[in-house]
């Protein structure tokens, strides 16, 4: 086991003990002529072509295979032998990305279906498990030259191009099970109030009998030290209650979170049936608050000004899937130690192994949707449905303060007049809103905006004294219009004081090796790079009116050379460097 690829826990919101990965090398084969299910590849005992280590693409390097031709139908399988103990209790198969349509068998029956590139899905599968070896069979099913599927970065031509890269298809993020009791704890819903020092949850029990006795304890400890102890009833299979956090001589006080304190909650759930402990699970949580307050961006009741990283998730030799939880954890230290409080992490929905060491270490996330680049009829419930699932894959970590369904109109791209793509971006806010009030949301990151919290702005001019003139008032903020030529807002909406952040600006590229690329402005040495770099972000800091940017961008990404570390994360300034021009003083400070 110590060498299968990927073996960290893949759901760290919420653990149990009793896990299997299932990561690590499969059976795998190409279906260009899709007649693997006319041939039912998922009975028969065909014999597949290839191996392939999962969670890595065919097209990464890690996968053992590395190619980069269109293979849109693929096949997976695997022999599998439960553990000693699993025996009389309910499997529960999980996948945690699969791009983009996936159809599970198991010992050759249909288990599972699911549409979507970048959520998770699983199936109780202990109905069709055997004694003894159990074979489990994938088809995946991509559509690369689809533009109207949620589909981010991956391009849709046979080579990386501008700013796309190396397409992802099938398996890419962890494949595992685990063992649970008929009646167990189906999933949580966390939500702080830090006004009040109260967590409010919110528990789906399944497997739930009234006529049992089902009860659910929670345990609430910090760094070690109980909190508080709550036993509910569980009567119906959904319940709702709320747990002060008293700590501090009885008031109303508590452990807030933010990246300069990430202060974590343990939270241990125990479920009781008839008075035996049939489930446990552990999660965390932290109390923080994120809102607008006279006009002003605030972290728990504060003026906080956000500086952030756009961070496309790409790695040399993973692609979109992270090698090691060792390489995740780099990236959000590697972050913080130049001087960022937060990434916005760019057209990809990250593994949830990223979001647990930016709630552990500290570190903001504005979380995007892949978004698709064409608008149609069929798109729109697709879009819909995966962003639902994104929201509620990741409601708990406190670290998302920000959504963002889509991006500089990608898949929108006539928004300016067509009411149905103005009324789809709107309702992409009040959707998300509806699904989580406790955020912000922006609708359409860049411009354009229809209905938004933050008012957001691209801006990648490179010179100093225009960027000090632009951002030097409101007026002439909102006025100014780079080479994008659109405007801020659309279909009839104005702006109404909301905050502004240049949420994309930057994008120097600087040449450390032989990589060959590009960026929006260029530097010559490592002096020239830091003067640019200083230039691009003292603006930021000495405006009046902005709030908050994010520097274009973490890393080299294939032929980008934009990043301010490169491809394999080595830092292009000496760290502390980047720090000093990143958290340079905010000189003035805002109100409304």
């Amino acid at each position: 086991m110590t060498n299968q690829p990927r073996s960290d826990y893949p759901r760290p919101q919420f653990v149990r003990n009793d896990w299997m990965s299932l990561n690590g090398e499969w059976e795998f084969d190409y279906d260009d002529d899709r007649a693997g299910e006319t041939e039912k590849w998922h009975k028969s005992g065909r014999a597949y072509t290839k191996r392939i280590q999962v969670p890595f693409a065919f097209q990464s390097k890690l996968s053992g295979i590395g190619e980069n031709e269109f293979h849109d139908v693929v096949w997976y399988r695997k022999t599998v032998s439960l553990p000693e103990g699993w025996q009389g209790k309910q499997v529960i198969l999980h996948f945690g990305a699969v791009d983009y349509e996936a159809k599970v068998w198991v010992n050759g029956e249909l288990a599972a279906m699911h549409q979507g590139g970048h959520t998770p899905f699983k199936a109780d599968i202990t109905w069709a498990l055997v004694q003894g070896e159990n074979v489990i069979v994938v088809r995946a099913e991509d559509y690369s030259k689809d533009l109207s599927l949620p589909r981010g970065k991956q391009y849709w031509l046979p080579a990386s191009k501008g700013i796309f890269y190396t397409r992802t298809t099938g398996i890419w993020q962890t494949v595992w099970m685990e063992t649970v009791d008929r009646t167990h704890l189906e999933k949580v819903k966390l939500t702080p109030d830090i006004d009040t020092g109260t967590l409010h949850i919110r528990t789906s029990v399944n497997g739930h009998d009234p006529d049992e006795l089902v009860e659910l304890k929670v345990n609430i400890s910090f760094k070690g030290q109980e909190i508080s102890e709550t036993t509910i009833r569980h009567k119906a299979s959904i319940e709702t209650f709320s747990v002060m956090l008293q700590h501090f001589a009885g008031f109303r006080r508590c452990h807030l979170w933010s990246p300069e304190h990430p202060n974590l909650y343990d939270i241990h759930f125990t479920v009781l049936k008839n008075g035996l402990v049939v489930d446990e699970a552990d999660s965390y949580f932290g109390m923080r608050k994120v809102s607008i307050e006279n006009g002003n961006v605030c972290l728990n009741n504060r003026d906080y000004y956000m500086r952030l990283v756009l961070d496309q998730g790409y790695f040399p030799d993973g692609n979109l899937t992270p090698p090691s939880d060792d390489a995740i954890k780099q990236d959000v230290e590697l972050t913080k130690q130049m001087g960022f409080n937060g990434a916005r992490k760019h057209q990809k929905l990250e593994d949830p192994r990223y979001l647990y060491w930016c709630d552990k270490l500290g570190l903001l996330v504005w979380s995007e949707m892949a978004n698709a680049y064409q608008y149609s009829d069929e798109y729109v419930p697709l879009f819909t449905k995966e962003w639902q699932e994104t929201i509620e894959r990741d409601y708990n970590h406190p670290c998302i303060v920000t959504w963002v369904p889509l991006n500089e109109s990608w898949g929108v791209w006539d928004i300016k007049d067509d009411v149905r793509q103005q009324q789809h971006a709107l309702a992409m806010y009040h959707l998300t809103k509806s699904l989580d009030p406790s955020r912000l949301v922006v609708s359409n990151d860049g411009w354009q905006h229809m209905k938004t919290d933050l008012c957001t702005i691209h801006d990648y001019e490179a010179k100093q004294d225009v960027l000090d003139e632009t951002y030097s008032t409101l007026d002439k903020t909102l006025n100014t219009i780079r080479g994008h030529g659109k405007t801020f807002f659309v279909g009839g909406t104005v702006y109404e004081g909301q905050p502004v952040l240049v949420s994309e600006f930057g994008g120097i590229s600087f040449k450390k090796s032989e990589w060959e690329g590009w960026g929006y402005s260029g530097a010559e040495n490592e002096e020239d790079y830091r003067s640019k770099l200083k230039a691009v972000i003292q603006p930021m800091l000495d405006s009046p009116v902005v709030q908050g940017f994010c520097y274009t961008q973490l890393t080299d990404v294939e032929q980008e050379i934009n990043g301010l570390l490169t491809y394999d994360r080595t830092p292009k300034l000496p760290l502390e460097q980047i720090k000093e021009i990143v958290a340079g003083k905010v000189k003035h400070r805002i109100h409304r």
